[in-house]
């Protein structure tokens, strides 16, 4: 593997150097098409979340709380816990500020995507309603577009493939709970191989259950750990309040010099937060738009305010509080760790005997629950290939890439899913830049019935027949 990994990373470094304009740029582009609209209807977005506007009888799998907790069991994980902690090791502080203006286009880009996803959902071969980039590109825009819809789903099917999180799962378990009391001077392979078979096995037990089963355990696991997880991280800013400001300030000054970085580099800070920013949140990757295409629902644009919550809770909050965390305790500075270990050793630092422990149960539960959703993300790319009877199989090859990935290198692996990441945001962003005039339609005519007092508004979204 190790003669495969400079290739890997030049890959992903060369994607990147291109996709990130058009997550930027093209971000940027929706927002101001928008003139900030759907920003006025946060409010309207909780009440959606809270089940007020539900119709059982609308076409979908999931509620809207169901849908946003789904994508959030996916964005919220180790993109905000070793992600932010590779970030800041390889741009400085300063990438998390370009993190903040990733999560607020990204805002604008979900509204869009998101939206897109319910309005031009399609059928799979077992006649089951589906929604996502792909379909977005073959029922929206056409045949001629359809290898854009291709591309979409097989870098998909790759890029969704556990890599990350059972790496970085794995390395906290075994760097936190074990070392301590087990020696691995010979090398630690055997107990990571051990490890992910046991991951994979848990794994296998839900991801067979499909998509309900899937956002029944996300809505109870994911905000029990997001309150535990907040907690301790506030906990520990508010015992260090005197010093946020310095560090917020910190943040912003490396964001425009790059001083942190070597050599100075401005650029690397940029990319660096961009590029966590989006494996965090996954504003234009498209990946969210296939838990949101999945909500009940007859009109797409409030899946698509309520998509919007998502940048906010996953970067500007979650990851903020990691970032502060990680400064206040100075490890990244005084240590070679990096990624999971780098941030236990800054909760560890924080709250002596037992942060480190508290931040080993929060990624546990977060990297489940992302491979979960992950696993839906893979199963519906394949199924829009290939057919909706390869799902299980999917599934299986899924179950061995658990471990796989708790044997791989973790700069690899990074790589990687940055890479494939990167070439699944060029379908998502083109199709959603083309469509924006038909969401913003949408949003006008849902706008002005919601004013009037009606809940539903218009008609249902697009759905093709079987």
């Amino acid at each position: 593997m190790d003669f495969i990994e400079p290739y890997v990373v030049a890959f992903s470094n060369l994607v990147w150097s291109y996709v990130f304009y058009l997550i930027i740029g093209g971000g940027a582009l929706l927002l101001l098409y928008s003139r900030f609209m759907p920003f006025r209807y946060v409010r309207h977005a909780f009440d959606l979340v809270r089940g007020r506007f539900d119709d059982p009888d609308d076409p979908g799998d999931v509620s809207h709380f169901k849908a946003l907790v789904s994508a959030l069991s996916a964005t919220i994980g180790m993109g905000n816990i070793s992600g932010v902690a590779i970030a800041i090791t390889t741009g400085g502080p300063g990438a998390i500020f370009w993190m903040w203006v990733s999560a607020l286009v990204g805002m604008a880009t979900k509204f869009f995507t998101c939206s897109l996803a319910v309005m031009y959902r399609g059928r799979d071969t077992a006649g089951r309603i589906q929604g996502g980039p792909m379909y977005v590109i073959s029922e929206g825009l056409g045949g001629a577009w359809k290898p854009l819809a291709v591309l979409f789903a097989v870098a998909g099917v790759i890029g969704c493939l556990p890599l990350l999180q059972p790496n970085q799962l794995i390395q906290i378990i075994r760097d936190v709970v074990f070392a301590p009391y087990i020696s691995f001077e010979g090398g630690h392979f055997r107990f990571d191989l051990i490890a992910g078979l046991v991951l994979s096995g848990l794994v296998a037990v839900v991801i067979f259950g499909g998509i309900t089963r899937i956002a029944e355990v996300a809505s109870r696991a994911v905000p029990a750990m997001v309150v535990l997880y907040m907690v301790s991280t506030l906990w520990i800013i508010l015992y260090n309040l005197g010093d946020v400001p310095r560090y917020l300030s910190l943040i912003l000054t490396d964001a425009f010099t790059g001083s942190a970085v070597a050599g100075g580099v401005v650029g690397t800070t940029i990319v660096t937060g961009v590029r966590r920013a989006a494996f965090s949140n996954e504003a234009g990757i498209g990946t969210e738009a296939l838990a949101h295409g999945a909500v009940k629902t007859g009109e797409p644009v409030r899946e698509g305010l309520v998509a919007m919550m998502g940048p906010v809770i996953d970067t500007m909050i979650v990851c903020t509080c990691t970032a502060l965390v990680i400064l206040m305790a100075g490890v990244w500075q005084s240590t070679p760790d990096n990624g999971v270990t780098l941030t236990a050793g800054a909760f560890e630092a924080a709250m002596p005997g037992y942060g480190a422990v508290i931040l080993t149960v929060c990624v546990f539960f977060f990297a489940v629950t992302t491979l979960l959703t992950y696993s839906y993300y893979g199963a519906k790319c394949l199924s829009f290939l290939i057919g909706a009877g390869y799902v299980r199989l999917y599934n299986a090859a899924y179950v061995v890439f658990v471990v796989v990935a708790s044997v791989s290198s973790v700069d690899a692996v990074i790589s990687f899913a940055d890479g494939l990441f990167a070439l699944m945001a060029i379908p998502t962003m083109a199709s959603a830049l083309r469509l924006a005039p038909r969401v913003m339609a949408s949003f006008r005519r849902y706008s002005a019935s919601f004013l009037l007092g009606r809940t539903r508004p218009g008609r249902p979204a697009n759905v093709a027949r079987p």
